[in-house]
């Protein structure tokens, strides 16, 4: 989804970890703009301003534009980063130029609404399976969510990939198959465990009666005595 945004960016004469460290101490963080047929260009971004994008409602999916310091002004899409695994700071960011006449591929999440009549009346549990699917489209036409309404499931029915409202310019990658949510039953996946409680005495019984089999083909010690 295209957003309103503009974040500046100051073009980087070197690179290295040492150039690195400096720009993080400097409240920077190194990224890399490429694409859409232009050369790569290192630049260092504001870390806030990026993970202001990263957490908001459309997340990666946002376009919008990169204004670099003495150079061009461009629609741009964060495709990866890098965050510290220990201060969960942001170390690093690939920022890709968006032609917005040409259709992308992207991975938009998907959320239910409403309460399944399986779980409401049938005392079932409603299960999101997928929880995003992959679609192609100009990148204007990137929704911020797909919201399934799950309000007329009953157990053992699901909604899968194919039913999802695709609108404009929109194409479906991923499997139309795939399930997206349905409703279960909690009693079926109890029963297997009262089973096996019920089954669990019958082991000991089968061990005493083996031995009282073996007492019975066992000679009486007179017998023996008598053999000798």
């Amino acid at each position: 989804m295209r957003k309103d945004i503009t974040i500046v960016a100051e073009p980087r004469s070197s690179r290295g970890k040492n150039e690195a460290r400096r720009l993080r101490v400097a409240g920077q963080a190194p990224a890399v703009l490429y694409g859409a047929g232009g050369d790569a260009v290192p630049v260092a971004v504001s870390p806030k301003e990026v993970n202001k994008i990263l957490h908001s409602n459309t997340g990666h999916n946002t376009i919008f534009n990169l204004s670099v310091t003495g150079g061009e002004t461009v629609p741009v899409m964060v495709v990866d980063w890098q965050n510290d695994p220990v201060k969960d700071n942001l170390l690093h960011v690939d920022l890709k130029r968006i032609d917005l006449t040409l259709r992308l591929r992207v991975k938009v999440p998907v959320h239910t609404t409403g309460e399944a009549k399986g779980v409401k009346l049938q005392g079932g549990l409603l299960e999101l399976i997928t929880r995003e699917v992959e679609i192609e489209c100009l990148p204007d036409d990137i929704p911020e969510q797909f919201l399934i309404d799950v309000k007329e499931l009953s157990i053992g029915e699901n909604i899968r990939a194919s039913q999802i409202a695709i609108t404009g310019s929109m194409k479906l990658v991923s499997n139309p198959d795939a399930v997206i949510a349905h409703v279960v039953s909690l009693k079926a996946e109890e029963a297997p465990a009262a089973e096996a409680v019920v089954a669990a005495p019958a082991e000991p019984e089968v061990a005493k009666k083996g031995k009282k089999e073996e007492e019975a083909v066992a000679p009486p010690a007179d017998e023996k005595k008598k053999k000798k």
